[in-house]
């Protein structure tokens, strides 16, 4: 497109106190000789807006650079079409709300933002959205427990078309062999019923519903919008084209054979929480591997939970549900005894007066204890343990023993069989559930368009799986609706860039497709990345990883950072004034200097920002750019990694130490010292500790000394 530019400096929220403007408007008339440079006091008001859209229509102006506030602010005011090209650049957050006013370092600081915006605009084109042909908005849910009904029954109240799948013949999952649930509104002192064949019943009426039972997925390829669905059900192959996936295949008890301490195969009469479920759902009483009613039952809290060695996670649901199968004891065998011998009781909200309604019973005794045994005596179970409430130790006569199992996800029972790289199961975290950014993103998971729902996802109860089986049937609706136009999901909404590839120039190294964290990249069988952007996320990882720089955005690539870079006024060593370049990562990073600069946190005014879509979309080639210009150091700020990760797109920070090794040989071409480069791990939260790391790595930088690349 034939680019005409519009600047547009405000002087407001103490910009225009704290800057020199006119020579902010000499940079844009000077250095860049764009004729289009206006002041107002508020940009973001009716005013400010009406300037620049008068200009727009009536100059032509077709790229508008706005000098204001942060990008993540006002972002639905300064709105001007699909057609303008607009750049933001934080001149308040970042500039004067963050150095010190009216000084020489905050003014230079305040220009080379300008620049580098400008360049920005200038090399960057209008992304056009990639849309393929034959999309599909319907839905596909995958198991039909109560998070999958409720899903399907959602997404049809929505107006979407839903396939059903479940692999049993009937619906309901582990909430159909339930009689009862604890209770989900106050007062929370009775158990009440499942409301499984209400729901059952509602998916069954709703013709947007197609419901296929005894059924399993065969494989899936395609991608959000196209997903190719084959299932097998009672021995024929169906076919479905789906625009989005719901995953809610439930869970599966803990393996109590794992569970020899606690006596589980030494005696039929220690079951587990399921087993009892399944006694009291049968009608036919509790009764003992002898077929007597037992007089003295005993609940054994986290068999196998919070254990190292076995599931290091609380299932979230064993305590309430104890508590309702002793509640059922009582009332139907009121000549019995109930022992629930706990680690903690995790009675959240409303539920602690359902624990206080059984620690009224008479009948029920409960006592916070580390078990030591369970063993047969000939006529019962034995129970030893520690009473860690008294400090002694105590024996418990047993007719029957519950070992309250916890809650493991099925995922890896089912098999979404992807037919891309990557494919196979659904990555997985720490213990075993699908893979999600669940400090951000909950539903969502490593493979575009396919979000997890209910206990699959994390050990939840049925109201919980309900309200996660809403959550991810809108998800699964967005996700269907921005493919249609062209637009990228979480984190980068609505972002219709997509990454093309200068495949003339490829070698086949396959860092790309290795890299890539969404399967995005297939490989045709030379190997040749085959790119499949419905897939993507925009993260800009393949652009980072590729050696030969054939991978680039509309909007975001190398030769725009390069360009961003060489915008930057480096003063020479004599100045005594270093330069330090952040490659910050837009998701934690940056709103993190936002932050700072809201607190009106000081920094050192000698760090340039820029920021980037992930740390790990930071290409080699910026670093050589930066050092080569004279650059004194490097800082790469990314989003926290490993087990509390952090990353939005996963593994960009990860990757980022991984690629440590040829930014050393990058140093090593240019003969600079290796602690030019840092890399610091930063989530948004730790806002307050910007202004150390940047003064101290300048007070490193300068003892160490200026690039010697510096004036060349």
């Amino acid at each position: 497109m034939d680019k005409k530019l519009g600047v547009y400096i405000c002087s407001g929220c103490s910009i225009g106190d704290s800057l020199d403007l006119d020579a902010l408007e000499k940079v844009v008339s000077g250095e860049y000789n764009i004729p289009v440079c206006k002041k107002h006091a508020f940009l973001c008001d009716k005013e400010g807006v009406d300037l620049i859209k008068g200009d727009i229509e009536k100059e032509g102006i077709n790229t508008v650079v706005i000098g204001a506030c942060s990008p993540r602010v006002n972002y639905d005011i300064f709105r001007f079409g699909s057609n303008v090209l607009l750049e933001r650049v934080n001149l308040r957050e970042h500039v004067v709300w963050c150095h010190t006013p009216n000084d020489e370092d905050t003014q230079m600081l305040a220009e080379d933002y300008l620049r580098m915006g400008i360049v920005k605009a200038q090399k960057s084109e209008i992304p056009q959205p990639y849309i393929p042909e034959n999309l599909s908005k319907k839905i596909l849910v995958i198991g039909g427990g109560i998070a999958g009904m409720t899903s399907a029954i959602e997404a049809a109240k929505c107006g979407s078309d839903v396939v059903l799948v479940e692999k049993e013949a009937e619906l309901g999952g582990w909430a159909r062999k339930m009689k009862s649930q604890y209770p989900k509104t106050d007062p929370c002192v009775a158990a009440v019923p499942t409301g499984i064949p209400e729901l059952e019943s509602a998916v069954k009426s709703t013709k947007e519903i197609e419901v296929l039972t005894s059924a399993e997925i065969d494989k899936i390829s395609g991608g959000p919008g196209s997903f190719d669905v084959s299932l097998k059900q009672n021995g024929k192959t169906v076919q479905q084209r789906v625009g989005s996936i719901v995953m809610a295949t439930g869970w599966k008890p803990y393996d109590p054979s794992k569970l020899s301490h606690l006596g589980f195969g030494k005696s039929p009469d220690i079951i587990t929480n399921v087993q009892m479920e399944e006694m009291i759902s049968s009608g036919k009483g509790i009764v003992t591997s002898k077929g007597e009613t037992p007089e003295n039952i005993a609940f054994i809290q986290c068999a196998g939970s919070r254990d190292a060695d076995h599931l290091p996670y609380c299932s979230n649901v064993c305590c309430m549900i104890s508590l309702k199968q002793a509640k059922y004891c009582r009332e139907n065998y009121p000549d019995s005894k109930v022992f629930v011998l706990y680690k903690d009781i995790r009675t959240p909200g409303h539920y602690e007066d359902f624990y206080k309604n059984a620690q009224n019973d008479e009948g029920t005794f409960l006592t916070k204890s580390e078990i030591k045994s369970i063993e047969t005596n000939g006529e019962g179970l034995i129970i030893e343990a520690t009473d860690t409430l008294l400090g002694e130790d105590i024996r418990i006569p047993a007719d029957l023993v519950v070992l309250a199992t916890g809650m493991v996800p099925s995922v890896l029972d089912k098999t979404l069989n992807l037919q891309y790289r990557k494919g196979g199961e659904l990555p997985e975290l720490k213990y075993g559930f699908p893979d999600s950014h669940f400090i951000c993103f909950p539903y969502e998971t490593q493979r575009t368009g396919i979000y997890a729902a209910g206990s699959v996802r994390a050990p939840l109860d049925l109201k919980g799986s309900q309200n996660d089986g809403t959550g991810a049937a809108l998800k699964a609706i967005q996700a269907a609706e921005l493919v249609s136009r062209g637009e990228a999901l979480l984190p980068r909404l609505g972002d219709s860039s997509y990454p093309e590839f200068f495949l003339q120039r490829c070698t086949d190294c396959k860092r790309c497709t290795e890299e890539c964290p969404f399967g995005a990249i297939n490989e045709n069988e030379k190997g040749t990345p085959e790119p499949f952007p419905n897939r993507c996320r925009r993260c800009g990882i393949c652009m980072g990883s590729c050696p030969e720089r054939i991978i680039s955005f509309k909007n975001y690539n190398v030769e725009i950072l390069a360009s961003m870079i060489k915008a930057i006024n480096v003063p020479d060593e004599f100045e005594e004034k270093p330069r330090i370049l952040a490659f910050i990562c837009e998701n934690d990073a940056y709103p993190a200097m936002d932050l700072a600069g809201i607190r009106r946190l000081n920094y050192n005014p000698h760090i340039r920002a820029i920021p980037v879509r992930c740390i790990g979309s930071v290409n080699n080639v910026f670093i050589a750019d930066a050092l080569s210009k004279g650059i004194d150091g490097i800082l790469l700020i990314g989003c926290k990694h490993g087990e509390d990760y952090q990353c939005h797109f996963i593994k960009g920070s990860e990757l980022l130490g991984k690629r440590e090794e040829n930014l050393q040989e990058t140093l090593q071409r240019l003969m600079l010292e290796p602690e030019r480069i840092r890399a610091i791990q930063l989530a948004v939260t730790e806002y307050e500790n910007l202004a150390g790391i940047f003064s101290d790595y300048v007070e490193e930088i300068t003892d160490m000394g200026y690039n010697p690349f510096k004036g060349m």
